[in-house]
């Protein structure tokens, strides 16, 4: 893909931009594989038949790190939260059925086995529910995705993202901007492959450009992104007039 030789990762916020099928996310894949990262999908990261390229990629990279290491590390789609959210939503329906059988026919004693049994299925389905809220369904995508950032990430961690924007309006895009400066403050590093130029304006980020044959750390406003987002809104008939 790239002659790449080294990258650092110096910012506690990383961002790949570039155009599609430039390979941003395929290299944020590989990083995630090679750094063990555990995946929100239906599949891990060793077994995804989506991530086949990631892992060829992966075999040739090598990391190092620095001090204190990650505790955690969480490789994330947006498509993948929803996927999640439903089998959430599935485990505490099937934890309620569970204690609604146990209990059913007559009420059991208590410190019976069928009491236990409830009340353990109860306390499953109350922590679930407190996580991830009493009816995780219910939410729109963009507040699922945020919610669920908000209960997964934790200080110190390494995350990578890829196009985390994809299921958020504009002020939620605010919102994860603000998530990922309260989490840096608290030592955690994000290594995220997006084309959103609003996500791209958090402060202190490094924005790294990949191209064919280079990755080059760019300026705000150089990136083409935001320069065409913003001809675009300054004159929107001028790009619509050649369609």
């Amino acid at each position: 893909m790239l002659g790449l030789q080294r990258l650092e990762f110096s910012s506690a916020v990383t961002f790949f931009v570039g155009e599609n099928g430039c390979g941003k996310s395929t290299l944020l894949e590989a990083l995630a594989v090679a750094a063990e990262g555990v995946a929100l999908g239906a599949a891990d990261l060793d077994n995804d038949p989506t991530l086949a390229a990631a892992r060829a990629l992966a075999a040739h990279v090598t990391l190092s790190w620095g001090t204190p290491r990650p505790v955690t590390r969480l490789f994330v789609r947006a498509e993948d939260v929803f996927g999640f959210v439903k089998r959430v939503a599935g485990e505490m329906q099937g934890l309620g059925d569970l204690e609604s059988e146990f209990l059913s026919d007559e009420p059991p004693l208590p410190g019976s086995g069928r009491a236990r049994a409830a009340g353990y299925m109860a306390g499953q389905r109350r922590a679930l529910a407190q996580r991830y809220g009493a009816d995780p369904d219910a939410r729109s995508h963009g507040e699922t995705f945020l919610a669920f950032l908000q209960q997964r990430i934790v200080p110190r961690g390494l995350y990578f993202f890829d196009e985390p924007e994809t299921p958020l309006s504009p002020t939620r895009v605010l919102a994860l901007i603000a998530l990922l400066r309260d989490a840096a403050a608290a030592g955690s590093q994000f290594v995220i492959a997006t084309h959103s130029p609003i996500l791209m304006a958090t402060p202190g980020a490094d924005i790294r450009l990949v191209e064919e044959s280079a990755i080059r750390s760019v300026a705000f406003d150089e990136v083409e992104h935001v320069r065409v987002t913003r001809d675009f809104l300054n004159a929107p008939e001028r790009y619509l007039r050649q369609l």
